[in-house]
Parts: C-alpha cells; sequence; structure tokens
C-alpha cells in the first residue's frame, strides 16, 4: 500500500521498504509464517520484519489503525479485503483509498507532509479531476481539490 502501491497506479516512486496492508487477526500467521525463513523482526516484538537477504524492511500497517499521527480520526486503515485491486497478479490497495489514506496522513501529521506531495504526483500524473475527489471521504475531499488546484497552478 505504499511505493509499491503507487508505482501499480502509475506514479513511480521508490522507497526502500514495503508497506503491507493487514487484517489484525493475520499479523500473528504472517509472523509464524516468515520469522526465520529469510525474515526476522525488527526488534524483540516488531510487528514489522526484514529481509536477511535483501535487507529490506517490511511495514505491516494494521487495518483499524489511522493514519499520519496515529489518533483517531474519521479515515482509518481499512480491511485489506474490501479495498484491494489486482494489478498485474498483485493485490494493491485501490486508487481512491490510496489516496485518502495519503491525505489522511499528511493532514494530521507535519512529518508526513510528504504524503501530499505524493497526492500532488498522483493527481499530475493520472491527470485526477476535481469530481474525483466524489469518491473520496469527506474529511479528505477539500484537501484533494485543493492539492488538485495547485497541480493546475491555482489558487485554492
Amino acid at each position: 500500500m505504499g511505493g509499491m502501491a503507487l508505482v501499480a497506479h502509475g506514479y513511480r516512486r521508490t522507497t526502500e521498504d514495503v508497506d503491507i496492508l493487514v487484517a489484525p487477526a493475520s499479523l500473528e500467521t504472517i509472523h509464524k509464517s516468515l520469522i526465520g525463513l529469510g525474515y526476522r523482526p525488527l526488534f524483540e516484538g516488531s510487528k514489522n520484519v526484514r529481509d536477511t537477504r535483501t535487507g529490506v524492511r517490511i511495514e505491516f500497517v494494521v487495518a483499524g489503525g489511522y493514519p499520519g499521527d496515529g489518533k483517531p480520526k474519521p479515515v482509518a486503515f481499512p480491511n485489506p479485503a474490501d479495498v484491494a485491486v489486482e494489478i498485474d497478479g498483485i493485490r494493491y490497495v485501490r486508487l481512491a483509498t490510496l489516496i485518502e489514506l495519503k491525505l489522511a496522513s499528511g493532514m494530521t501529521n507535519p512529518g508526513r507532509i510528504r504524503d501530499l506531495g505524493d497526492v500532488q504526483e498522483i493527481i499530475r500524473v493520472l491527470q485526477l479531476r476535481d469530481d474525483f475527489a466524489d469518491r473520496l471521504h469527506p474529511f479528505v475531499r477539500e484537501e484533494f481539490i485543493r492539492l488538485a488546484a495547485g497541480v493546475r497552478g491555482n489558487s485554492a
């Protein structure tokens, strides 16, 4: 649901980790399946792991949590089964969900401003119009329209 999802949806951006949206009940099973088979936890009790061969960090984003500052808000990480779209045989979060999560993250955590920049680039590359905001949660719609205006060179 991070940089790899951005690429799958048409915006080329590289990151140094892989973000995977998981249901809370799946996290333990995932760890049991990976730990010792080429993956290790980042530290004792960490939900995230590292590929021991490549060093790539894999971050598990748990459904029900909140993007950005981690505080409750109208936009939360959804159940992956409810928002998945298959692209080239791999399941990613659908575009509208990806944009919602990035907007909510950037809006509530000044340290996540890159998420707003990602949305601007998605708008530019995919030439999304203001009416795309109708597909987004009301909590983030105004910010999407503001960023879209900025991409077009308009003042919001």
